[in-house]
């Protein structure tokens, strides 16, 4: 499985705090180093792999780019796009337990409507089918509707029909992860046992004005955790 995260300058000790709780849960657990890449949007232009017009009204540069997440793959295997926002607590590779090949991706299938109409940053929170369901995809690169999923169609489709996984003609290829990888906090009640994915979809520990969100504690651990093992890292 390979893994890319999604990275804006503005969140970029989000970004860093995420890949290294990935990297020290899978080197516990299986003394092995899970390979990240970072999504960043100026590289993926300079590449010629995005080449959409500067949108002001995205949340994140990588609003978009996360549907790049296959083809960077560039192979038949399983890849895995994640938002920078999410702190994952386990092993990332648990993710593959039980996973049906048959799919071509699988998300936690959240249905909710937004409690807060501002999030991260103090943008306007939107409400729309589906939400939240693209910021964790395990996507089965071997897959006829991810093979579509080329750099055209990224640059040519609609936010819409991307972020509501149109591109995957029929809903039942569409699969369904553990609600554990994809907890929202502030949106979602805290669950009797630690999720597995931490998502601060409203804005995290990292922000001044949501520095006291649930699982905020977590966060600043890991920090520190970072902090102590950043030396001489890009």
């Amino acid at each position: 499985m390979k893994v890319f995260i999604g990275h804006d300058p503005r969140e970029d000790i989000a970004w860093r705090v995420c890949r290294h709780a990935i990297r020290r849960h899978a080197i516990a657990q299986h003394g092995a180093d899970i390979a990240i890449t970072a999504l960043r949007q100026p590289q993926l232009r300079t590449d010629g792999l995005y080449t959409r017009p500067p949108d002001a009204g995205a949340s994140t540069e990588f609003s978009l780019t996360r549907f790049l997440t296959p083809h960077l793959a560039g192979d038949a295997g399983w890849s895995l796009f994640a938002d920078c926002d999410i702190l994952f607590t386990t092993d990332l590779r648990r993710i593959l337990d039980g996973v049906d090949p048959s799919k071509a991706v699988h998300v936690v299938q959240h249905d909710y409507a937004p409690r807060q109409s501002v999030k991260m940053d103090g943008q306007v929170q939107a409400a729309y089918p589906r939400k939240n369901w693209s910021s964790l995809m395990l996507f089965n690169n071997a897959h006829p509707a991810v093979r579509a999923l080329t750099p055209a169609l990224v640059n040519n489709a609609t936010p819409a029909h991307l972020h509501r996984l149109e591109w995957v003609r029929e809903e039942a290829a569409i699969g369904a992860l553990s609600p554990a990888w994809n907890f929202l906090v502030g949106e979602q009640d805290p669950p009797e046992r630690l999720p597995l994915g931490i998502h601060y979809t409203n804005g995290g520990p990292w922000f001044a004005e949501t520095c006291d969100v649930d699982y905020g504690d977590l966060w600043r651990a890991e920090r520190r955790l970072w902090e102590q093992s950043a030396i001489g890292e890009e």
